[in-house]
């Protein structure tokens, strides 16, 4: 994984390449950001950076044994350490990453890195409710490889994808290694969702914010898959907000199904709150919580983002919307009823309500919740 193979971050890949060639390399580094900003294949091009025997130009040569091993996650030096978690598993039984190795390459290699924590859950087949985990056996597994000298690098690099997945044990096991480091040891922590990790944690490491992807360089990729008309490239490029993920499925239509389903959900949540329908608001709540909790996650994401184009037709500057067809005819009729009184606690139920079912909170009551809260704001301004 070169930095060449990225798309988009040029400003970041420059400046993780003058850390490497000035020599200033953080023995711990959280890189933050969504799956989609491009997160994970950052950090692993940094690693290949690091460990490249003839890299110019800013990125690694590709070619030399180092960059083909890593590139295939499959360098001595370089251990990963992610989520995971199977069907049928005893009580006690101990789940480590090295067990399903091979399929986390597999996925990394098809999706060029890109890939959500439910992508990687679907690959070990998880089901609706079961989620993958990084446990403190793991975290003794991290010590135990490290004890052991550096095979052919220079650095013996640990990668932690999702570390926000650690039980409390594991975490701090993980924080007493990062506050005593091995020399020449590079910690590496990929996370979605940084606030959720110990604040000692935090403190410990470097963080390297990745951006969303420049909408400029979305449009490119746009137009790259043969669609020529302006509004199209710039409507499809917004829509996917700086996330290749989503462009993907934008360009493929392969959640168009689910975006519908959202879409109605929405609008149901909305005439039942304008109605005051309290026990049919219950209903409904149940109704969400059926969802599978990524699909309860995007509900979510799309809710927050017809309330703010809601907002911006409110407001009169529908020039810089990005709705058509159903949507902006319900939001357009809807409009009335978001403004500057109640926009930000909207905004903030629906982030309330999405910590609490990405911490595994009961999705009914969370929905529940959520729905009459809601119902207390939506009124003719």
């Amino acid at each position: 994984m070169r930095f060449a193979d990225i798309t988009g971050q040029e400003e970041l890949k420059r400046h993780l390449a003058r850390t490497v060639d000035t020599g200033r390399v953080s023995h711990a580094q959280l890189f933050t950001g969504a799956a989609g900003y491009g997160t994970l294949p950052l950090a692993v091009a940094y690693v290949q950076y690091l460990c490249c025997r003839h890299r110019h130009d800013g990125d690694s040569c590709g070619e030399c044994p180092d960059c083909r091993q890593i590139a295939a996650l499959a360098h001595p030096d370089l251990h990963l350490v992610f989520p995971v978690n199977k069907q049928g598993k005893k009580s006690g039984e101990a789940v480590r990453s090295d067990e399903f190795l091979p399929r986390f390459r597999e996925l990394f290699a098809e999706r060029g890195g890109c890939f959500t924590p439910q992508e990687w859950y679907d690959r070990l087949d998880l089901g609706k409710t079961l989620k993958g985990m990084i446990s403190a056996r793991e975290a003794d597994e991290i010590i135990r490889k490290l004890s052991f000298k550096s095979f052919e690098a220079e650095y013996k690099t640990v990668l932690v994808w999702l570390p926000e997945t650690m039980n409390e044990e594991a975490a701090n096991k993980i924080l007493k290694i990062l506050e005593e480091p091995w020399e020449r040891t590079l910690f590496l922590l990929v996370s979605e969702h940084p606030e959720r990790l110990l604040p000692t944690i935090l403190s410990r490491t470097q963080e390297v914010a990745v951006p969303r992807i420049a909408p400029e360089v979305l449009e490119a990729e746009v137009r790259g898959r043969g669609i020529a008309d302006p509004q199209q490239v710039r409507t499809t490029a917004r829509l996917a907000g700086g996330d290749r993920i989503e462009l993907e499925h934008l360009l493929s239509g392969e959640q168009d199904a689910a975006r519908k389903e959202y879409f109605e959900l929405f609008c149901a949540l909305m005439r039942l709150s304008y109605n005051d329908k309290h026990l049919e608001l219950i209903a409904w709540a149940e109704e969400a919580a059926q969802l599978t909790r990524e699909q309860q996650r995007g509900f979510l994401r799309d809710a927050a983002r017809l309330l703010r184009e809601s907002y911006m037709l409110h407001a009169g500057i529908r020039e810089i919307g990005y709705l058509w067809g159903e949507e902006l005819a319900f939001c357009t009729r809807f409009a009335p009823f978001v403004g500057s009184r109640n926009i930000e606690p909207l905004i903030d139920q629906i982030e309330s309500a999405a910590a609490q079912i990405a911490q595994n909170g009961n999705p009914t009551i969370v929905f529940t919740h959520f729905a009459l809260s809601v119902s207390k704001m939506i009124k003719h301004l």
